[in-house]
């Protein structure tokens, strides 16, 4: 059985996507309901376990990352994956090196490129888009700017263990004189970062890797070890995983929920776009959430329109400021009230979970798609969503998820950065169709 450690959990719906299209059934868990009595009994080929650290401190997150790795090893997992952002946002020496503690093992592939959003590595050097990540709106990240562009580096600043890279020469000469790289790299070094061109790559990558034990890095690797015969256990696959999905009968009406709270240009484009389309909306005021004699009152009226819009039957978006004055006016006052840029991060998507959690405690709504990592981990936590099934792909990298509660749910967890403009638009359209037709009460 697989088991995979995500800092987030649109990194865990991201890696689930790409082992589901396998035929593999996926689940996946925050960390605090892990040990939940009611996972024993599920089967699934995969665990993800999401220990939602990446704003957390380096101490914080190895201490989530080291108890997520134990607890899939408990469970039975013979191979492991580290997920990570896709260009090394967050604690990645940290965690990397807690997998690798947890497990007593010393050496693991580093594999970050995602050719299909635009994800290359190159002579070590990251590129978004064609362009150096230190070049790209990453760079402008509020909590984690990435200013440098050679992973090497970023990962050596992070471990005291060695890193070291393989060109994507070597890859381009076949999976044969690559699996002979690495295993006269794992003499030298802990952390071997390969090159990634585009999908071709990583398949030569899969071939070469699928008896590692141990794997970091973004999800795009997944989808092709997960083609390779012999990866999953024997029997791996179920009805309920990936593209086969049969729909689920889901009650209540069609129209879905949309939440944004990330502040990355992808996610403020598809807002507008919906918006553009006739889609109403909710802001809410960046300003206000910081006044708090001013932010009950804002929230409630938010929850109010946006429930009255789903109870006559219209999808409606809540979200939360994107204009860029206003953003830096919020940042300038947080600041001079002593709150930081992960604090004002927090605050934004624990005001957007709770909005959510009124809007559903009222109109009793359960298509919701969310766009951002931090809002969608506070959402699933508002609403304790203690457990998801990977369903379909929409995009690449982009799943929509089946709730394991009893109060089931089909949502959509976006990753800020990723998503064409008019990804929204198609997910209010997926979660529409995946609720299927079986019950038509309040449709």
């Amino acid at each position: 059985m697989i088991g995979v450690v995500a800092d987030d959990i649109t990194g865990a719906g991201d890696i689930g996507i790409m082992f589901a299209k396998g035929g593999l059934e996926m689940h996946v868990y925050p960390l605090r309901h892990a040990e939940d009595p009611a996972r024993a009994d599920a089967r699934p080929d995969a665990l993800i376990i999401d220990t939602h650290s990446r704003l957390d401190r380096p101490e914080e997150a190895y201490r989530k990352a080291f108890r997520a790795t134990r607890l899939l090893a408990e469970a039975g997992c013979t191979a492991f994956y580290n997920k990570t952002c896709s260009v090394f946002r967050g604690n990645i020496g940290a965690e990397f090196d807690a997998m690798l503690d947890a497990l007593d093992h010393a050496f693991a592939l580093v594999v970050l490129g995602f050719p299909k959003t635009g994800r290359t590595t190159l002579g070590g050097i990251h590129y978004v888009r064609g362009q150096r990540l230190e070049q790209s709106e990453f760079r402008h990240d509020p909590v984690h700017p990435m200013t440098r562009s050679d992973l090497v580096g970023i990962l050596q600043a992070q471990t005291r263990r060695r890193v070291d890279r393989l060109d994507i020469g070597v890859v381009d000469e076949g999976g044969e004189r690559l699996r002979e790289a690495i295993a006269e790299k794992k003499k030298t070094c802990h952390y071997l970062i390969v090159d990634v061109r585009d999908q071709a790559s990583l398949r030569t990558i899969a071939e070469a890797a699928r008896d590692e034990r141990v794997v970091c890095g973004s999800s795009a690797l997944a989808e092709e070890l997960a083609l390779l015969e012999g990866y999953a256990r024997e029997g791996a696959g179920s009805d309920k995983a990936g593209d086969g999905a049969v729909s689920p009968p889901l009650a209540g009406r069609r129209n879905v929920l949309c939440v944004a709270g990330s502040l990355m240009p992808q996610t403020a484009a598809q807002s507008a776009y919906i918006r553009r389309k006739g889609v109403r909306s909710a802001e809410l005021d960046s300003l206000l959430l910081l006044d708090p004699q001013r932010r009950d009152e804002h929230l409630r009226r938010a929850a109010d329109l946006a429930a009255r819009v789903l109870e006559a039957g219209e999808d409606v978006l809540v979200y939360a400021s994107d204009d860029p004055e206003k953003v830096a006016e919020t940042k300038r006052r947080a600041r001079e009230q002593g709150i930081g840029n992960t604090a004002v991060s927090r605050l934004v998507s624990d005001a957007l979970s709770q909005t959510v959690k009124a809007i559903c405690e009222r109109s009793g709504q359960c298509r919701i798609v969310v766009a951002g990592g931090e809002t969608s981990a506070a959402v699933c936590a508002e609403l304790g969503i203690k457990g998801f099934r990977i369903w379909k792909e929409i995009e690449p990298g982009l799943p929509s998820c089946e709730s394991l509660d009893p109060e089931r749910r089909l949502f959509v967890l976006k990753s800020g950065s990723f998503g064409s403009e008019d990804f929204l638009w198609k997910a209010i359209a997926h979660l529409k169709e995946e609720g299927g037709n079986r019950d038509e009460r309040g449709a």
